[in-house]
């Protein structure tokens, strides 16, 4: 695959500059023209945030550039079965917007933390802070900077350090000045041109294969079915079905960086709206992520890396200009999903480390200002974790991390569901699941991976079988403890009524997704 920077014009460099000057204004205009209000939240964009900004913004911080990548090349090898990932996922968010939503707004909190401390106490918040802390600065930012680093630095032939400090400031300097109002509305921008680009490289690569039919007929029959046999080692439809809902109960209901869109909801008509905004996004995951792959997959058939698909399909097919359009495109994906991730880290360790155990009556002013001091020293500690984890050869440590994943849903998952669910859970309970549950978790995930236990066990089945093994321990844990439901509980939960425009989008998107499911079945 030829280098994209050898490959593009003068109109492409301009498209990139006009894209910078466009995204740079955005920035600017909110964080000091818009005018702002006094006291002004600067981590939930002063609950200001409406449906499409709400669920623009959720899908920036899920579609990485990662995710671009890995999905064409999903789609390059096995067709449209990881499209799963995608759709399957509405189940989940349409949880958040029933079940999670309403409690987490008619609480008024912002953050997930702070939701478990006044369901459980303090300990509680605490211990879900700092697990919420690491597994962003890791998951979302350091191993994103380096798997989106490695991208930019294929794309325009740099050193992996620039292309990492370029992308990490640009985010930095958005989120400290602009807080989440600034990442929203530019998501805004920035999933629109997401969408455009990707749709044109799906059109033009279906012209050059023939058109959908023709596209069918070169494949293999499997390439267009969503349920694989069990046999299937990368993709067992048995392991997706009781593994996926563990891993997205946790990524779509309780994780930080996706729920704080929600959060930052002007009310609970918008949140909901916004939520099932992002439901009928995901929906085009699989035509403007995933389809590419299997284009490419027919007009260039002997590729060798299949993780290179995208890259091709954009060197090979895409018009001067259009080049350009995709370095921005990248890009975009990448600064969106590192400015979201860098303000939910701000957020937790200023609203439930600083706010609770350094400073109580801390000013607005002086929130604003440690906010910004966490999201910069955020910033450089994922940069140095990403290089060094490009200074390691011969591991493939995204593929590794993607496992792992699976291994840190359970604890979360469990103690959410229960949180809400269940009335006579046990505090303690919970945090042994946190805290000892966590730990096992992790423990049986490494020694998956070096190949030590349960070798030819696909990995979503461990990850169902640790949150059954841990909902039991909650279980039997509260049932036994006399003491069980007697903690003070803040919370003071009213049903609420749904708005009929939320049960119209969501009732249409739940007929779709169950049609779509018949017919690539």
């Amino acid at each position: 695959m030829d280098n994209i920077l050898r490959l593009l014009q003068p109109l492409d460099f301009v498209m990139i500059a006009a894209y910078m000057a466009i995204l740079i204004f955005i920035g600017y205009w909110v964080s000091f023209v818009k005018k702002k209000k006094e006291n002004e939240n600067m981590f939930l964009a002063e609950r200001s945030l409406a449906w499409p900004a709400i669920g623009l913004n959720m899908w920036g911080t899920n579609v990485g550039p990662s995710m671009l990548l890995a999905s064409a090349s999903a789609g390059y090898t096995t067709g449209i079965v990881s499209g799963n990932f995608a759709w399957y996922a509405f189940i989940f968010i349409l949880m958040l917007a029933v079940v999670f939503a309403p409690r987490y707004l008619g609480a008024k909190v912002s953050t997930l933390p702070e939701y478990m401390g006044k369901r459980f106490g303090q300990t509680t918040r605490h211990l879900l802070a700092w697990y919420t802390l690491i597994t962003i600065l890791i998951s979302w930012l350091s191993l994103g900077l380096f798997a989106g680093g490695i991208m930019v630095k294929q794309l325009l032939d740099i050193p992996m350090w620039a292309s990492v400090l370029i992308m990490v400031t640009l985010s930095t300097l958005l989120t400290a000045v602009g807080g989440l109002k600034a990442i929203a509305y530019t998501s805004v921008f920035q999933m629109l041109l997401l969408i455009i680009v990707s749709l044109t490289l799906t059109l033009i690569g279906l012209d050059k294969v023939g058109g959908p039919s023709a596209l069918f007929h070169q494949t293999p029959s499997n390439y267009w079915d969503l349920f694989l046999p069990n046999s299937d080692k990368d993709f067992p439809w048995l392991a997706i079905v009781l593994g996926y809902p563990v891993m997205g109960v946790w990524f779509w209901c309780t994780e930080q960086s996706m729920v704080q869109s929600v959060l930052g909801a002007k009310n609970l008509k918008q949140g909901q709206l916004g939520t099932s905004f992002i439901g009928w996004l995901k929906i085009l995951d699989v035509p403007l992520f995933v389809l590419p792959g299997i284009i490419c997959f027919v007009l260039f058939p002997q590729l060798a890396n299949p993780d290179a698909a995208y890259l091709t399909l954009v060197t090979n097919i895409f018009p001067m200009g259009m080049k350009g359009l995709i370095v921005v495109v990248l890009m975009a994906a990448l600064i969106g999903n590192v400015g979201s991730s860098l303000n939910s880290v701000s957020t937790v360790y200023t609203m439930d480390i600083y706010l609770k155990k350094n400073k109580p009556n801390a000013t607005n002013a002086e929130i604003i200002k440690i906010g910004r001091r966490v999201t910069v020293v955020s910033a450089v500690v994922s940069v140095i974790i990403a290089l060094a984890i490009d200074g390691i050869k011969g591991l493939n440590l995204f593929n590794v991390f993607q496992s792992v994943l699976g291994f840190l849903a359970p604890p979360m998952s469990v103690a959410f569901l229960f949180a809400v669910f269940w009335k006579q859970t046990s505090r303690k309970a919970i945090n042994w699941a946190l805290s000892a549950g966590t730990i096992l978790c992790l423990v049986i995930g490494i020694l998956f991976y070096i190949k030590l236990i349960f070798k030819e066990l696909h990995f979503l089945y461990l990850s169902f079988a640790l949150f059954l093994l841990l909902s039991c321990f909650v279980v039997v844990y509260s049932l036994a403890d006399k003491r069980a439901g007697s903690h003070e509980d803040t919370l003071q939960y009213q049903p609420v009524k749904t708005a009929m425009a939320v049960k119209l989008s969501w009732g249409v998107l739940i007929v779709i997704m169950i049609a779509l499911y018949i017919i690539f079945n």
